[in-house]
């Protein structure tokens, strides 16, 4: 295979890798290197922050903030303390300033800082003395603490490339500012390389952790969402399938009703006897095209139940299965018992059902009350447990059964509160709305003409 040529000239290996690690560098240390990046602010306060006033964690956000700003009050009183001047007070005071206005830089602009931290140790190198050369004591922990608050904001590659060029800038520095010390020989460059290199590890190590942390945290979103869609579209599934059973049931009856009607009137009118095809026709194509539908969600092992679909009158049986279970449960039932749609029936009691499913597995050892009230415009139920009770721990739960609930009552244009009561139970209250049927239309008898 040919190499890759620019105008003319062949590219080898290693121009190529030469060329990628230019590049790498020129991303991470020149490219937008006086971008505007604040610091993120803290979101999720800890055990410890929690307990404290209210006036002090409304400003526990800005905690990194205070600590990068003590860091660099600390570093400038450490410089003006180490490092005299000829302009006396002032002159330690703005030797302090210099040395900490790279660590205030992090806090925006972390590359901008590292290059501001460059120039610090140049102007120092330029005015320092032998004993400390090219690093003072103060510009050499601010050094430092820069390198390592811009590798916690960017990560370990741009922490190798700050090390490799500081190691590049003290050699630099001893050949351009005294000549004899070319190899570096009298100057604190070898200090700075292995202290440099342990901070750089220990922030690298930190930083990497950090981000691992948040992907799985991302990932962990990402599976729980996938989670509740899951669970949601095999509740819908479930609701189809119920529904499937309950409308089947009627489709038939009014197929078979139209087709033995004409049989019930003696010589019934041609017109009416083509009605009453006409009507089954119907019922059996609509039959048949919800089996097609409902075949789509149907698993491969599923089968119909034989007995029909349960409802509000089965919920005597219902509650001695979960009193036999040692679950202490109370039936109230206000309003005139009615007769209701049977989709309805069967979603109040599969609620019902769930709700003390979740009593039995989330308090045990506590006793639940069922309310059933019939109203004017609809059906309301209500479900309350006690606190747990007794040395039997909660078994865990995903949720699911809350999700199910919110789906049947949504689908019937409901409406549903679920939550804590003060006394440290669970509450579930449900209303559905019935529409009245509407009264049949009186036809006046004919009197005498």
């Amino acid at each position: 295979m040919s190499e890759t040529t620019t105008g003319g000239t062949a590219r080898t290996p290693e121009f190529r890798l030469a060329s990628g690690v230019i590049e790498t560098l020129r991303q991470d240390l020149v490219t937008n290197a006086f971008a505007y990046r604040p610091l993120p602010l803290l979101e999720t306060p800890g055990r410890f922050v929690r307990r404290l006033p209210q006036a002090i964690r409304r400003h526990f956000p800005w905690t990194r903030y205070a600590m990068v700003g003590a860091l660099a009050l600390f570093v400038m009183v450490f410089t003006a303390g180490t490092q005299s001047s000829y302009l006396g007070d002032t002159g330690e005071l703005l030797i302090g300033m210099i040395s900490a206005a790279p660590i205030l830089m992090t806090l925006v602009r972390p590359v901008a800082a590292w290059w501001a931290a460059v120039a610090m140790t140049v102007v120092f190198a330029a005015i320092g003395s032998e004993a400390s050369w090219p690093w003072t004591p103060g510009s050499f922990l601010a050094y430092i603490a820069v390198m390592v608050l811009v590798t916690l904001r960017t990560g370990p590659r741009v922490a190798a490339w700050m090390w490799t060029l500081t190691l590049a800038l003290g050699f630099t520095i001893s050949v351009v500012f005294r000549n004899g010390y070319a190899y570096g020989l009298g100057t604190n460059l070898p200090e700075m390389a292995v202290f440099s290199a342990i901070a750089l590890a220990i922030a690298s190590s930190i930083q990497i952790r950090r981000h691992a942390r948040a992907e799985v945290s991302a990932q962990q979103e990402v599976t729980a969402v996938e989670r509740d869609k899951r669970t949601l579209l095999e509740e819908r599934t479930t609701i189809a399938r119920e529904l499937h059973d309950v409308v089947a049931h009627h489709m038939s009856v009014v197929a078979i009703q139209a087709e033995a009607a004409p049989y019930r009137v003696k010589n019934p009118p041609p017109e009416l006897e083509a009605a009453f095809v006409t009507i089954r026709e119907n019922a059996v194509a609509a039959l048949t095209e919800l089996r097609r539908v409902l075949g789509v969600v149907r698993s491969a092992d599923y089968e119909a139940p034989d007995a029909p679909q349960p409802t509000l009158a089965s919920l005597d049986g219902l509650l001695a299965n979960v009193r036999e279970a040692g679950l202490r449960v109370e039936k109230t039932v206000t309003g005139a018992v009615r007769e209701l749609p049977q989709g309805v029936e069967l979603s109040a009691y599969r609620i019902i059902q769930e709700a003390l499913s979740n009593t039995l597995r989330h308090a045990p050892g506590a006793g639940a009350g069922v309310e059933v009230s019939y109203v004017l415009g609809g059906l309301g139920i209500r479900i309350v447990n006690e606190p747990p009770t007794g040395d039997v721990r909660p078994s865990p739960g995903a949720g699911h059964g809350i999700t199910g609930m919110r789906e049947r009552v949504a689908m019937l244009e409901g409406e549903m509160t679920a939550g804590s009561t003060p006394e440290g139970g669970y509450e579930v209250a449900v209303f559905i709305p019935v529409p009245g049927r509407p009264a049949p239309a009186v036809v006046p008898e004919e009197g005498p003409a």
